[in-house]
């Protein structure tokens, strides 16, 4: 047993959720101890929604955004659900409640579920699932490097297309953005951003894409998830009288923006200093980029955005 492993193993046995929560599907467990069963279809065929939502300073920030798009995708993938919105909601505090986390990651899914194994391919057997998660607040790009940007190249694999698997639908078929993180990764940069096949910006791998040219805000309209930051950026954006619009993006406008920034529950808004080695609004995070950056955590204060959670 290394020395982390034995860390972790004295930590689980101090406190069993330490490290975090999972739903089985019926109870709340220890993370560690959270299963699912093999012939569930989510695992075989990625027939399967989830979305993730964030807990900041003992509250969950746009906690029923989240439900609502939630609802929105297992509803679109034809999923009757073993428990209502209301009551998973519900499991989801429980589970940061039981595990006393202040920041946390908190991750749901729905599959397709458990089939007849005697006829698994009849589809109206089966018996859909509710699965979650709670661990600690997960950072696509540390605090400490978006203070100084982050560097990412335009990826030569190209997103899924919508007409294969729909985009608004948070899903895991993730082939083609995990191998475009592998891509940037291998020259040398944080992440990727994908284009369509028209050669349009899509998005990146578990986040969305702002441009900023000439102080307008620009990001893609189609073949995206329409994220909840996402969401926030446009909000703050008009409180901030900041012109935003969703839009083509060519690859042109890309490559011609003054800041560019990624938006994401696991992070927050992210500035881009470079794309493809070359630097973005000067090699630095832009100036409209860190006022929205600000205004984003600030917002996490605004009872309109927050649902506390009842650690008692």
């Amino acid at each position: 047993m290394s020395v982390e492993e034995a860390k972790i193993t004295a930590s689980q046995e101090a406190d069993p959720y330490s490290l975090g929560a999972g739903f089985n599907g019926t109870e709340i467990v220890p993370i560690l101890e959270a299963q699912i069963p093999l012939v569930d279809m989510g695992f075989l065929h990625s027939d399967v929604c989830y979305d993730v939502v964030s807990v900041w300073k003992g509250s969950f920030f746009r906690l029923n955004e989240h439900m609502d798009r939630f609802e929105r995708s297992y509803e679109g993938l034809g999923f009757s659900m073993p428990y209502t919105k209301e009551q998973m909601r519900q499991i989801l505090i429980d589970m940061v409640a039981r595990a006393g986390l202040r920041d946390a990651y908190v991750y749901m899914c729905a599959t397709r579920g458990l089939p007849d194994l005697d006829d698994p391919r009849d589809m109206e057997k089966y018996h859909q699932c509710f699965y979650a998660f709670a661990i600690p607040f997960v950072w696509i790009v540390d605090p400490e490097d978006q203070k100084i940007g982050t560097d990412v190249i335009v990826s030569s694999v190209p997103r899924i297309p919508k007409e294969s698997v729909d985009p608004t639908i948070k899903n895991h078929h993730w082939g083609d953005l995990t191998r475009a993180d592998r891509e940037a990764r291998g020259k040398g940069a944080k992440t990727a951003l994908l284009l369509d096949f028209d050669g349009n910006l899509a998005e990146g791998p578990g986040f969305n894409v702002f441009v900023i040219k000439d102080g307008k805000l620009l990001t893609p309209d189609d073949n995206v998830l329409l994220g909840i930051t996402r969401l926030t950026v446009f909000d703050l954006a008009e409180e901030m009288n900041i012109e935003a619009k969703a839009c083509k993006v060519p690859v042109e406008t890309l490559r011609a923006a003054d800041e560019i920034f990624m938006c994401t529950t696991a992070g927050g808004i992210m500035p881009v200093k470079s794309l493809d080695g070359k630097p973005v609004s000067g090699g630095k995070p832009g100036p409209i980029t860190m006022k929205l950056r600000e205004a984003f955590w600030k917002a996490h204060d605004d009872t309109k955005y927050s649902t506390p959670v009842n650690y008692d």
